[in-house]
C-alpha cells in the first residue's frame, strides 16, 4: 500500500511540474509577457520598470527557477486587474466552483447511477431503452444551450429562479442542473455497462443459484464489484467539471474559478490566469490520486471490501 502511494505520488508531482512548466512556455512562446500585459502605447522607460519588476530581464533559465520556486510558495505574482496576490483571487472564489461542481457531482450521482443500474437490471427491455434514450440525451445536449434554455425556462417565463448571480441556494439551482445533467447522462451509461458486465460473471449465477435474494445480489455482489470502474470514472469525470465550469459560471455570472478565468483572459491578467491553471491542475491531480487510493481499497480482488462485509476475497 505504502510503495502505490508513494508512486501515485511521484506521478502526481511529475504531473503538475510538467503542467507549470508547460504554462510558463506557452507564456514565453506567446511572446513578451510584458507585451501582452501592458498597453500598446506604453512608455518605453515604464515598460522597463516593468519588466525588471516581474523579472522578465533576467535570463530565460533564471525566470524558470523563480517561476517554478514562486509556484510552489503559492505566489503568482500581483493581479495587473486590481494589484492583489493573484492567487488571494484563485481563492476567493475557488469555494463557489468546489459548491457548483459537488452540487453538480451529487444531482449525477443521485440520478445517473439509479439510471444506469436500472437499465442493466431491465436489458434489452422497454425501461433500458427509455433510459438510455434519457441519458444519451443528456449526454448530448450542449452545456451552453441548455443552460440558456433553463434561464429561458425558469427565471424568464416562470420567474421561479434567479438567473444569475450566487447569494442564494436558489442561485445554486441552475447551474448545478446545467453542470450536473450531462454528467448524469454520461454516468448512467458506463454505469449500465459496469453493471451488466458484472451480472454476467460465474460468482453472480452461482449466487442466484444458491437462492440469494435478487436484492442481496446486487447490494452484496454486484455493487461492490461494479463501483470499482464507476470509481475511476467519476475520478475523469471530475476534469470535465472543472472545465465545464468555466462555460457554466459564465453563463449564470457565478463567481467562481471559472469565470474568474475568462475574465483573466480578456483582461490579459497573466499572473492569474497562471494561477488559476496552477489550481485547476492541483486539484485535478489530487482526486485522481485519492481515487487511486481509495480503488486500492474497495476492490474485492485485493481483500479491503470483501473483508468489510464479511465475505472471503
Amino acid at each position: 500500500m505504502l510503495r502505490f502511494v508513494l508512486l501515485r505520488l511521484s506521478r502526481a508531482l511529475l504531473t503538475v511540474t510538467i503542467c507549470v512548466s508547460a504554462v510558463f512556455v506557452a507564456l514565453r512562446l506567446a511572446g513578451d509577457p510584458a507585451d501582452i500585459m501592458l498597453p500598446v502605447d506604453t512608455p518605453p522607460d515604464v515598460r522597463a520598470s516593468y519588466r525588471e519588476l516581474w523579472g522578465l530581464d533576467q535570463p530565460l533559465a533564471a525566470q524558470y527557477l523563480r517561476y517554478v520556486a514562486s509556484a510552489v510558495r503559492g505566489d503568482f505574482g500581483l493581479s495587473f486587474a486590481d494589484d492583489r496576490p493573484a492567487f488571494a483571487a484563485v481563492t476567493e472564489a475557488l469555494p463557489k466552483t468546489l459548491l457548483l461542481g459537488s452540487s453538480a457531482l451529487m444531482l449525477a450521482l443521485l440520478i445517473g447511477l439509479p439510471l444506469g443500474m436500472l437499465a442493466a437490471l431491465r436489458h434489452n427491455r422497454t425501461t433500458d431503452r427509455l433510459a438510455m434514450a434519457v441519458a444519451v440525451f443528456g449526454y448530448a445536449i450542449p452545456v451552453f444551450f441548455l443552460g440558456i434554455l433553463l434561464i429561458l425556462l425558469f427565471a424568464l417565463k416562470l420567474r421561479v429562479l434567479p438567473s444569475a448571480g450566487s447569494e442564494s441556494v436558489w442561485h445554486l439551482i441552475l447551474p448545478a442542473v446545467t453542470l450536473g445533467l450531462p454528467l448524469a447522462g454520461r454516468l448512467a451509461r458506463f454505469a449500465r455497462t459496469a453493471t451488466l458486465e458484472v451480472l454476467g460473471k460465474p460468482y453472480i449465477r452461482a449466487a442466484r443459484g444458491r437462492g440469494v435474494m435478487p436484492l442481496a445480489v446486487i447490494i452484496r455482489h454486484a455493487l461492490p464489484n461494479a463501483a470499482v470502474p464507476l470509481l475511476m470514472f467519476i475520478g475523469i469525470e471530475i476534469g470535465h467539471i472543472l472545465a465545464g465550469s468555466a462555460v457554466v459560471e459564465t453563463i449564470f455570472a457565478w463567481p467562481g474559478i471559472g469565470r474568474l478565468l475568462v475574465d483573466s483572459v480578456s483582461t490579459r491578467d497573466l499572473a492569474v490566469v497562471q494561477a488559476v491553471i496552477f489550481t485547476v491542475t492541483v486539484i485535478m491531480v489530487g482526486a485522481n490520486l485519492l481515487v487511486d487510493i481509495v480503488h486500492i481499497l474497495i476492490d474485492p480482488r485485493l481483500g479491503g471490501f470483501s473483508r468489510a462485509i464479511g465475505r472471503p476475497a
